[in-house]
C-alpha cells in the first residue's frame, strides 16, 4: 500500500503561503469590510436623517452587494489556507531554512507575531537555537565540537535583535573587511551565534537563553573560562534577562547557590538596545488605541495592535529592580544619525529607532541602570550601521583584549 511520505523537517514555502492567506483574510479583507461598512452606515445615516427614513433600496442594495464580495473574498482566502496547511503537512515544497531568502522572513515573521505562531502554528515558529553555517546545532558535545573545531575556553555569544537572524551580523563587513565574530577570533575568542524567535515576551526568551547557555557550557568540547554576551537591541535585552533568571533563582533558593555560566560572565556589550523603551513601540501602542476611537478607522487600529509580545515589551524597555552583574563589565554603545549625541536631532530621534538615552540605560531623571559601565557613542549612523562599524569594532578589541 501506497503511503505519503513524511514531511521535511521544518516550515516549509507552503506553510509561508498558508500564513499569508490568512493573514490577508483577516488584516487586509477584514480591515477593508469594516472600514466600507462603517463609512457607508454613516454615509446612509445622514442621508436617512435629512430623509427622515428607513434604510432606502440603496443602502440596501450596497451593503448586500459588499458583503457578498468581501464574503467572497474571504471564504476564498481560508480555503485557500485550509489547502495549504493540508499541502504542507504532506511535506510538498522547499523549506524556508534552505536559502537565506527564507531565513530573513521567517524571522522578520516571528518578530512581528511569534508569539501567535508558537500556539497556532508551531511549525512556523523559531527555536531558540546555536547556529553555524545558517544551520542548527545541537547542543551535545559531539555536534558542538563538530560545528566547532577551534572551540577555545573563552566563549563570544551574540544575540540578534527584533526580527533579525544571526546573519545579520555580518551586515556592512565591507567597512572593515571582517565581522565582529571573525575579530575576536583573532584574539583568542570563539563566536557563538544564537537565533531567536523575537516576538516571545523578553522575559520568557530570557529563561529560554538561560537554560541554553546552561546547556552549551556544560556540553562545550573545552572548559569554558570565560563568556563574553554581545546582543544588539532586543538581544541586549535578552542577554540580561537571561541573566536576570539565574539571580532570581539563587534569591529564591533555600540551599548555598551553585555555580552557574552566569558566573563566568565577564563582559556584556549592548549595541543599541533600547533599555528604557523605544519611541517607535510607544507610538504604535498610542496609534492603535487613537485609530479605535473611530469606527472608520478602528479597523486600522487592530492591524497596528496585531504586533507580538516581544514588541510590546520594547514600549517601557526592560528595567527592573536588580542591579547588574559584579563580576561583569558592562559596555553600552549608543547611535544617533547626527555626529554629536548632544545634537537635539541626535538627542530626539537617536538612531531613529533607539534613543541615546535608553541606549545607556538611563530615565528622564538622569537615573543609571548601569553606574560603573563605559558607554560609547557613535555618530552619524543608524540603528543597523553600528553592525560592524569600526569604531564599535575596535572598542569590541579593546574590551575583550
Amino acid at each position: 500500500m501506497h503511503t505519503a511520505p513524511p514531511p521535511a523537517p521544518g516550515a516549509s514555502v507552503v506553510d509561508a503561503l498558508s500564513l499569508l492567506a490568512s493573514v490577508t483574510d483577516e488584516l487586509v479583507v477584514g480591515s477593508a469590510r469594516d472600514t466600507h461598512d462603517a463609512v457607508t452606515r454613516r454615509v446612509h445615516g445622514v442621508l436617512r436623517l435629512g430623509l427622515g427614513s428607513a434604510a432606502t433600496p440603496i443602502e440596501t442594495v450596497h451593503r448586500g452587494a459588499a458583503a457578498a464580495v468581501y464574503g467572497g473574498l474571504g471564504l476564498a482566502l481560508r480555503k485557500s489556507s485550509a489547502g495549504l496547511d493540508k499541502l504542507a503537512s504532506t511535506g510538498v515544497g522547499p523549506r524556508l531554512e534552505d536559502g537565506a531568502r527564507g531565513r530573513f522572513v521567517s524571522s522578520a515573521v516571528n518578530g512581528l507575531i511569534g508569539d501567535e505562531l508558537l500556539r497556532d502554528r508551531p511549525q512556523l515558529a523559531i527555536p531558540m537555537t546555536v547556529r553555524s553555517g545558517g544551520r542548527d546545532v545541537r547542543v551535545t558535545t559531539d555536534d558542538l565540537a563538530q560545528a566547532f573545531p577551534g572551540a577555545t575556553g573563552r566563549l563570544v555569544v551574540f544575540m540578534h535583535g527584533l526580527c533579525e537572524n544571526e546573519a545579520y551580523w555580518n551586515l556592512h563587513r565591507e567597512r572593515t573587511g571582517t565581522a565582529y565574530g571573525e575579530a575576536l577570533a583573532e584574539l583568542g575568542w570563539t563566536p557563538v551565534y544564537l537565533r531567536a524567535n523575537t516576538g516571545l515576551p523578553i522575559r520568557e526568551n530570557g529563561v529560554i537563553l538561560a537554560a541554553l547557555l546552561r546547556d552549551v557550557v556544560d556540553a562545550w568540547p573545552v572548559e569554558v573560562e570565560r563568556i563574553a554576551l554581545v546582543g544588539h537591541s532586543m538581544g541586549g535585552l535578552i542577554m540580561r534577562a537571561a541573566l536576570n533568571v539565574l539571580a532570581l533563582d539563587d534569591a529564591s533558593s533555600p540551599v548555598e547557590p551553585v555555580e552557574t555560566w552566569a558566573d563566568r560572565v565577564t563582559d556584556v556589550v549592548t549595541l543599541g538596545s533600547p533599555h528604557r523603551g523605544a519611541p517607535i513601540a510607544w507610538g504604535i501602542g498610542h496609534g492603535s488605541r487613537l485609530l479605535a476611537l473611530l469606527p472608520e478607522t478602528s479597523a486600522f487600529g487592530r492591524i497596528l495592535d496585531k504586533r507580538s509580545e516581544g514588541v510590546r515589551d520594547l514600549v517601557d524597555g526592560y528595567v527592573d529592580e536588580l542591579p547588574p552583574l559584579k563580576e561583569a563589565r558592562y559596555r553600552l554603545v549608543a547611535a544617533t544619525i547626527t555626529q554629536s549625541a548632544r545634537h537635539p536631532v541626535g538627542n530626539v530621534v537617536g538612531d531613529y529607532l533607539v534613543r541615546p538615552r535608553s541606549a545607556v540605560g538611563r530615565d528622564r531623571r538622569g537615573a543609571e541602570m548601569f553606574p560603573d559601565a563605559e558607554t560609547l557613542h557613535v555618530g552619524r549612523t543608524d540603528h543597523f550601521g553600528i553592525l560592524n562599524h569600526p569604531e564599535v569594532l575596535a572598542g569590541l578589541k579593546r574590551w575583550l583584549a
